[in-house]
């Protein structure tokens, strides 16, 4: 785990979605309630100034902890606190308020999470106002302006609608707008993945040094490698809604345990050409709604045995990182 002070807490988070038909169907057809378990038993801190990184195919449950985290999804079970304080449960509402105000998110597409109807300036300006972070309109004009050049825009850019700027733009303007409530945690959900790569390059090098800046914390989201082994510490990777592995980023690169970690590195490009043999990932992530026993991994795991397809593997320490798996724990692999 971290060793930097835990300014965010994740314990035990579990996210059960009901996917079942209407009642009166399931009475006429004599089918029961399915239940859809996203997220089950994700735990994990973030220490002030670090960024976190999940790693994982689509549908491994993602997105659905970014949102339980920044307080958009409540959990059905576990609890997210900021310095010791769970999001869910605040003591009061000015307590919540300023709770929230510690917090932003950036989304994967930054036109669809701009109001197409606001000018620039108005959407920046809306977190401040939210918070009473200014005390008068030029207060405000002045901040939106400062915001603006802290993401490499021109204060007179806020007079525009976002439909007059490019992706990468977008996505700086929509940096701005999280930075604008002054938060210390940002939940990042593949703020890259809908830019050129020339683009995200730039993206990442700017929240980088904003971090640096300002001393923020990031939840990175990605299903690039490449992407968060420059902007991660420590990397969990999950798998059908649960943390196989846990462990700091350089380590994970060099020496990766859970099978899972070892088939999504060696599905990037060795660009390097070094000859190493690599294993591509083979089948496909299961359906969740019957998830396979013991395991999830085990159907597609070259290393498993009996246990594996009997037993839930738990998170364990496993020298600086943390792994479910088995085969590490009785070192056969």
């Amino acid at each position: 785990m971290s060793s930097a002070p835990a300014l965010v807490e994740a314990h035990n988070l579990t996210r059960v979605f009901d996917v079942s038909k209407p009642w009166l169907n399931r009475l006429l057809e004599g089918e029961r309630r399915r239940l859809l378990a996203a997220v089950t038993g994700v735990s994990f801190t973030i220490g002030k100034r670090e960024t976190l990184a999940l790693v994982g195919e689509s549908g491994s449950g993602k997105s659905t902890v970014a949102r339980m985290i920044v307080g958009l999804l409540p959990p059905t079970g576990g609890k997210v606190a900021i310095d010791g304080i769970d999001i869910w449960a605040p003591a009061s509402a000015a307590q919540r308020q300023r709770l929230r105000r510690r917090l932003q998110m950036i989304f994967q597409d930054p036109y669809a999470s701009l109001n197409p109807r606001w000018r620039v300036d108005r959407i920046i300006a809306d977190p401040i106002r939210a918070f009473r972070l200014a005390a008068d309109r030029a207060e405000i004009e002045a901040r939106v302006g400062e915001l603006l050049r802290l993401v490499g825009l021109d204060p007179a850019d806020g007079r525009k609608y976002p439909h007059e700027f490019s992706g990468g733009q977008r996505q700086r303007i929509c940096i701005a707008r999280a930075l604008s409530s002054n938060p210390e945690f940002i939940v990042c959900d593949e703020p890259t993945s809908a830019l050129d790569v020339s683009v995200q390059a730039q993206i990442l090098n700017l929240m980088r040094d904003l971090q640096d800046r300002l001393g923020l914390s990031y939840f990175f989201i990605s299903h690039n490698l490449a992407v968060v082994k420059h902007m991660a510490a420590r990397i969990g990777v999950m798998y059908l809604g649960r943390i196989v592995e846990l462990a700091p980023t350089a380590e994970l690169f060099a020496a990766p345990r859970h099978p899972y970690s070892r088939m999504l590195l060696d599905a990037v490009p060795d660009l390097a050409m070094t000859g190493r043999r690599r294993k591509p990932i083979e089948g496909e992530i299961p359906n969740p709604i019957d998830p396979p026993a013991g395991c999830p991994f085990h159907p597609r795991c070259p290393s498993a045995f009996d246990r594996c397809r009997a037993e839930t593997p738990q998170l364990l320490p496993a020298g600086s990182a943390m792994t479910a798996c088995h085969a590490v724990a009785a070192h056969k692999i």
